[in-house]
């Protein structure tokens, strides 16, 4: 008898329908699975056949062909377990094909039968609820996920025989048997909005850098901090989640997505609702920085989409492997190519970058600096031109003084007080940028820079004179006005002023200082 089960399956960040064929006929006993499976799906038949033994459901000699619908997708992962074994039920006539009428089905099976948690399951879903799937059927720990799809009732399994139970009952009991699963999405924001124990109030002194790491969250610019060892580079970037816009639902659902197909969803979460904050070892290789591997998966570049890139002691990192940056930061999406197909995932994430000024941090101090000016050069070298280029503010984080670090009756700005300032700019671009795909400062291109970020001739004539004078290149000309519309915003200006301009120029002159005295 011929059987066929809905089921689903990730191809890179993008998901798509799949169907379980499966036909069980009189002859020589074996299981034969086709459709182009990996490994591991083949491995299903032998999981599919102990399950169900251990469940109850005795499969007479029988020659079973299953076959992966499209077939020339190559199938990754362990989600068809469940289909499978639902198919050969249905095709040895212990549940009914109706049962199944317009659910999708996924699911891993332990070879006791406990139906167990797996990836990608919420792009999956949202493909089927697409494709007018009215029921799916998820194993327990990922029912919350799926879930947060509204249009669809989300039934959460753990074990086959809880699985056959549900689908033999008649439809008006369903629900007394399994609960379908709700999620309430205002309560699920509600309850991770509270703020964690990191504070810029915690941070005395470093007035330019905090501003600098201000403008940065209100335009979702990428900054850079140069400075000694111990000068609050790290607590500052640390901090900056605390003063980002909290994530729309639509950035929540991008965000989840790549979190689901990377298998980082914890058990019972069903969203993620705080911006990201991504900190790799500088001694991380090119593919986990950026994604791919023999089963393609997003890197931590995909990982902190939406959210803050820090990357510490920057120049510690492998030239080539800070190279691999420079698409991502211009297109906001990776692209990786494998026999199996190209695969794009989303990099739209705000790159913070730390690093002392030297090897051993305490240039231009020469009563503790005993680098030569080689040393510097070739420290300083591992972060190439590119890669500055595409650095919208670069600030220098100088050692505090004694002085400052006595806080005796002094309040330091809090995070929410800087977060307030934030986001009235942050609305500023929202009332700019309606009815546009456009969300802050730093996503203008240049045809957007022409249309937002008017100047007049005073404007005009000295970012002429800026762009001589510091021999700018075309993108770092575009993102210093940026910088300038952000600044602006943050001072409620319509009108982008030679004062922001000016201030626009200091951090791209930090630059300039920075690198250009130390390799010359």
């Amino acid at each position: 008898m011929f059987s066929t089960v809905i089921s689903g399956a990730i191809h890179g960040i993008t998901s798509y329908l799949m169907h379980v064929e499966v036909d069980a006929a009189d002859g020589l006993p074996s299981f034969n699975m086709v459709g182009l499976p990996s490994t591991e799906v083949r491995e299903a038949g032998d999981r599919v056949k102990v399950a169900l033994k251990n469940s109850g459901i005795r499969i007479p000699p029988m020659h079973i062909t299953v076959n992966l619908s499209p077939a020339d997708i190559r199938k990754e992962g362990v989600s068809v377990d469940l289909p499978v074994a639902l198919g050969i039920l249905i095709s040895m006539g212990e549940i009914e094909a109706d049962a199944l009428q317009d659910t999708m089905v996924l699911g891993e099976l332990g070879l006791d039968g406990e139906v167990k948690k797996i990836r990608g399951v919420l792009p999956i879903v949202r493909e089927a609820a697409e494709k007018g799937c009215r029921v799916c059927i998820l194993p327990a720990e990922n029912a919350r996920e799926g879930a947060v799809i509204q249009n669809v009732r989300v039934i959460g399994v753990r074990s086959l025989q809880e699985v056959i139970a549900y689908l033999t009952v008649s439809s008006r009991d369903r629900d007394t048997l399994i609960k379908p699963t709700k999620v309430r999405l205002t309560e699920i924001f509600m309850e991770k909005e509270a703020g964690g124990t990191l504070d810029f109030a915690d941070i005395s002194g470093q007035a330019a850098a905090k501003r600098a790491v201000e403008i940065a969250a209100a335009g979702f610019h990428h900054v850079l901090m140069a400075g000694p060892p111990g000068s609050g580079k790290s607590m500052i970037a640390k901090r900056v989640p605390t003063i980002l816009p909290p994530l729309s639902l639509s950035e929540s659902l991008e965000v989840s997505t790549i979190y689901s197909v990377a298998g980082l969803l914890q058990p019972g979460e069903a969203l993620i609702t705080q911006r990201p904050f991504m900190s790799p070892h500088h001694s991380i290789t090119e593919t986990a920085l950026t994604g791919g591997g023999r089963i393609p998966q997003p890197g931590v570049i995909s990982l902190a989409h939406r959210g803050v890139l820090f990357l510490d002691e920057l120049a510690e990192f492998g030239r080539s492997t800070l190279d691999l940056l420079r698409q991502p930061l211009e297109d906001r999406v990776v692209h990786i190519a494998r026999s199996g197909g190209t695969f794009s995932y989303p990099s739209d994430f705000m790159l913070v970058g730390a690093l002392n000024p030297c090897p051993c941090g305490y240039y231009p101090d020469r009563n503790r600096c005993r680098c030569s000016e080689k040393e510097i050069a070739r420290y300083l070298g591992h972060i190439s031109g590119p890669i500055l280029d595409r650095m919208d503010l670069c600030v220098e984080v100088p050692r505090i003084a004694v002085e400052e670090l006595d806080t005796t009756g002094i309040l330091n700005e809090s995070s929410a007080v800087i977060r307030t300032r934030v986001l009235k700019a942050r609305k500023l671009q929202q009332e700019r940028f309606y009815g546009t795909a456009l969300r802050f400062n730093s996503d203008m291109g240049p045809k957007d820079i022409q249309k937002f970020c008017h100047l007049g001739m005073k404007e005009k004539r000295l970012l002429e004179q800026i762009f001589h004078s510091m021999d700018l290149s075309a993108r770092a000309y575009h993102r210093m006005i940026k910088v300038a519309r952000t600044i602006a915003d943050l001072d409620g200006s319509q009108e982008i002023t030679q004062m922001h301009l000016t201030e626009a120029a200091c951090y791209r002159m930090a630059d300039s200082k920075l690198w250009r005295k130390k390799t010359d």
